[in-house]
C-alpha cells in the first residue's frame, strides 16, 4: 500500500508555504470563494451571518498549530470577535451555530481556555438547543424564509454541529445538550439512512405531533438520489457521535455509509456532486471529497485493523487525487481545493469553496499524524 503518511507530511508543507503568501494577502477578512483572478472574496461584508463563516478561523488555527505562527491565532481570534454580531442576532442563528463556533470559539477555549471564548460557545450552544423539537426528537434546520414556516425540517448536515452541544455537556457537566444531540442522532439514523447506506438529505416532520412524513432532494441531483457532500457529513457525523456516546449503532451506521461511498468511488478518485447524477454532464464537488476523507480517517481510528486499512487507504487515495488534480498551489491564488459545487441545481459549479480547503488540510493533518493538537470536534 502506498505510503499516504509520507504524502500528507510532504503535502502540508506545500499547504504552508502557500499560506504563507495567501496570509498576507487576506488579513482582516471572512472568505467564502473566490473571484475571476482566483483571490478570495470577503463574503463577511456581505452577509455576517452566513453558515460557512466559521471555517476561515478553523483553517487559521489548523495553521497555527502546524506552524507556531501567531499570525494565524491573531487572525482566527478577529473571525471569531466578528462572529459576536452573528451571536447576538437570534433571527440569523440556526443548526450551523456549531460550523461556527466549534472552528472558532470552542478551538479557542481549547487552547488556552479563554472564558470568554467559553461564555461564546456556550451561548451557541444554548441556542442550537432551543432549535430541539421535543415531540420529533430533532434539531430545526433553518429559519423561516419569504414566509414559510420551516419548523419541520431537518438536514443530514446537522450531525457535523452536534459537537457543540457534546462539548457543551462536558465542559459544564450537564447531560442535557448530550442528551438532545444523542436524540437528534438517533432520529437521523432512523429516517435518513437507506438500507444501502445513502443517505437523505431533507427530512420533513409534522412539527406539532413529531412524525416524520416524507424526504425532499434538497441539493444533489433529486429526490432519491445520492449527494455526495450529504454522505460525506453521514460518515463523520455518525463517527463523531460514536466517539461523543460509545453508542456502537452510531459506529456501524458511519461504516454502512462509509462502505457505501468507497463502493461509489469513481477509477479516477475524484467524487461527483451525486453518485446517482447523469453521466453527462460529470460534474464534481472536490469538498465532498474533502469532508468524507476527514471522516473516513476518524472512523478509522474506532474500527478494527482490517477496517482501518480499508477505510485509511480510501481516505489516502481521495487526497492524492485533490493534491495532484484538484488543488491550486499557485502561491498567487488564494484558494487550494477548486473543484467544489454547492448543489447540483446551481448555475455555476466547480469552484473553490473555503470549508473544502478546511477539511483538506484537517484530513492531511490526521493522515500524518499532525491533528492531536487541534479537534475541535
Amino acid at each position: 500500500m502506498e505510503n499516504y503518511q509520507a504524502f500528507a507530511e510532504q503535502t502540508l508543507h506545500k499547504v504552508t508555504s502557500k499560506m504563507a503568501a495567501v496570509i498576507n494577502r487576506n488579513t482582516g477578512i471572512i472568505p467564502y470563494t473566490t473571484d475571476d483572478q482566483h483571490q478570495f472574496v470577503n463574503v463577511y461584508q456581505q452577509d455576517p451571518f452566513w453558515w460557512t463563516n466559521g471555517f476561515w478561523g478553523g483553517i487559521m488555527w489548523e495553521l497555527y498549530h502546524l506552524t507556531g505562527n501567531h499570525i494565524y491565532r491573531e487572525q482566527a481570534l478577529e473571525v471569531e470577535h466578528k462572529l459576536d454580531g452573528n451571536l447576538m442576532s437570534a433571527e440569523h442563528l440556526d443548526h450551523d451555530n456549531g460550523f461556527k463556533w466549534l472552528l472558532t470559539a470552542v478551538a479557542h477555549f481549547q487552547d488556552d481556555q479563554d472564558e470568554a471564548a467559553h461564555n461564546r460557545a456556550l451561548l451557541a450552544a444554548n441556542n442550537m438547543a432551543g432549535r430541539f423539537n421535543l415531540a420529533g426528537h430533532y434539531f430545526r434546520a433553518w429559519n423561516d424564509e419569504d414566509g414559510r414556516n420551516r419548523a419541520d425540517l431537518a438536514i443530514i448536515d446537522c450531525l457535523m454541529n452536534l459537537p457543540l452541544l457534546y462539548w457543551a455537556s462536558d465542559t459544564e457537566k450537564d447531560p442535557r445538550f448530550k442528551q438532545m444531540a444523542y436524540a437528534h442522532a438517533l432520529t437521523t439514523q432512523k429516517y435518513m439512512i437507506r438500507p444501502d447506506g445513502s443517505v437523505k438529505h431533507i427530512a420533513v416532520f409534522n412539527p406539532e405531533t413529531g412524525d416524520y412524513l416524507h424526504s425532499q432532494g434538497g441539493q444533489g441531483y433529486g429526490h432519491g438520489s445520492s449527494w455526495t457532500r450529504g454522505q460525506a457529513w453521514g460518515i463523520y457525523g455518525f463517527a463523531l457521535s460514536y466517539i461523543h456516546t460509545k453508542d456502537r449503532s452510531f459506529l456501524a451506521t458511519a461504516q454502512q455509509i462509509a462502505n457505501y461511498f468507497i463502493a461509489n468511488i469513481p477509477a479516477s478518485n475524484k467524487i461527483p456532486i451525486d453518485f446517482r447524477q447523469p453521466a453527462e454532464p460529470w460534474l464534481e464537488d472536490a469538498s465532498a471529497a474533502a469532508i468524507a476523507a476527514s471522516g473516513l480517517l476518524t472512523l478509522a481510528d474506532q474500527v478494527g485493523s482490517a477496517d482501518q486499512v480499508i477505510y485509511r487507504e480510501a481516505a489516502g487515495r481521495i487526497l492524492k487525487a485533490l493534491a495532484d488534480t484538484g488543488a491550486d498551489w499557485d502561491a498567487t491564488h488564494d484558494a487550494f481545493i477548486t473543484h467544489c459545487s454547492a448543489e447540483y441545481h446551481e448555475d455555476r459549479h466547480e469552484y473553490p469553496i473555503i470549508y473544502a480547503d478546511y477539511f483538506f488540510i484537517e484530513a492531511l493533518m490526521k493522515l500524518a499524524h499532525q491533528d492531536t493538537a487541534f479537534n475541535p470536534w
